[in-house]
């Protein structure tokens, strides 16, 4: 809705009830636009920006100032003579209480872009400490093995057994290193897309922990890579909940696109929680979940309740 509509530019019109500003606000609005239009100046239009700025502090929105805004012009129509439009002016004035909304407004989007570029530099941190586990922990592994042998080799048969099974917790050490650092960096992700990325988790984690994790869902073209990324950490997280906190045995992961978003949902048949104890959703790291979602213009919804599992909705908008 434009300032110039709301300042008058057609016939003043009775909103519906459910639609009516606080009486306070509506009332003090009125006050102080009567004064701007009596006098001017910097002082009326300073309190405006007050009026606005106090009504954001107390969770009322740009609809409630519009409102206000409208029946402080139906009071003005009713005093003048019939066909008149209301003073340019009243525009004036409205924007001037606009104007801490369009504040925030812009502080949420650098806020925003903050946290996605924060969410880049994690996502290269893991990077480099995959490559750290995968390659230096790798390299210094193997070289703990030829020094076991060049060790072994110098004992009786029946000592050598004891440095075989060490020789084998090491291997088991370098496989869980290995599949620790190809899910925190997917190479998959960025050669095969999210569909495929997510079998590969799922088969890992399956692997790892003996949970049946299922993936559903068609692959079609390749998302935005943040938008890929995102719903991976989200699934990624939703089953280490699953693993760690919900005693889950199977989980089934289902990608869908949609004309308008990308949907990742992730269902568990563990013990649930109370949604309403907000300790244990902390304790869940959706809030960490809800950030990244929230970067690229996404939500999510959790629906779970004590001994019924856990389900969590990822969604994010597809630009155009």
């Amino acid at each position: 809705m434009s300032v110039a509509l709301l300042a008058g530019r057609r016939p003043v019109r009775t909103l519906p009830a459910a639609r009516r500003s606080d009486g306070k606000l509506a009332e003090r609005y009125w006050a102080l636009l009567q004064e701007y239009l009596a006098h001017g100046g910097a002082t009326p239009l300073r309190r405006g920006y007050e009026l606005g700025r106090q009504a954001l502090g107390n969770d009322c929105g740009v609809l409630d100032i519009a409102e206000a805004h409208h029946l402080a012009l139906g009071r003005l129509q009713a005093r003048s003579r019939p066909g008149a439009q209301p003073p340019p002016a009243a525009g004036d004035f409205f924007a001037q209480c606009l104007a801490p909304f369009e504040m925030s407004r812009r502080g949420a989007t650098e806020g925003t872009t903050a946290l996605r570029h924060l969410n880049e530099i994690l996502e290269g941190e893991l990077k480099r400490v995959a490559h750290v586990l995968h390659d230096e922990a790798g390299q210094l592994l193997a070289s703990v093995h030829l020094a076991l042998v060049d060790v072994a080799s110098e004992f009786p048969p029946p000592a050598r057994a004891r440095f075989e099974k060490v020789q084998r917790l090491l291997a088991q050490i370098e496989c869980e290193l290995r599949s620790l650092s190809h899910e925190w960096c997917p190479t998959v992700l960025d050669d095969l897309g999210l569909l495929p990325a997510l079998e590969f988790l799922a088969e890992k984690v399956a692997r790892r922990t003996g949970i049946k994790v299922r993936v559903s869902g068609a692959a079609g073209e390749r998302l935005p890579g943040a938008v890929e990324m995102a719903l991976y950490r989200v699934a990624q997280e939703a089953l280490n909940n699953a693993v760690k906190h919900a005693a889950a045995r199977a989980v089934w992961i289902e990608l869908q696109r949609l004309p308008r978003e990308v949907v990742c949902s992730v269902r568990d048949d563990g013990k649930g929680f109370d949604a309403d104890l907000l300790p244990a959703v902390r304790g869940l790291g959706l809030t960490g979940i809800r950030e990244r979602l929230a970067c690229l213009g996404g939500s999510l919804r959790l629906v779970t309740r004590p001994a019924s599992g856990t389900t969590i909705h990822a969604a994010i908008p597809l630009a155009g």
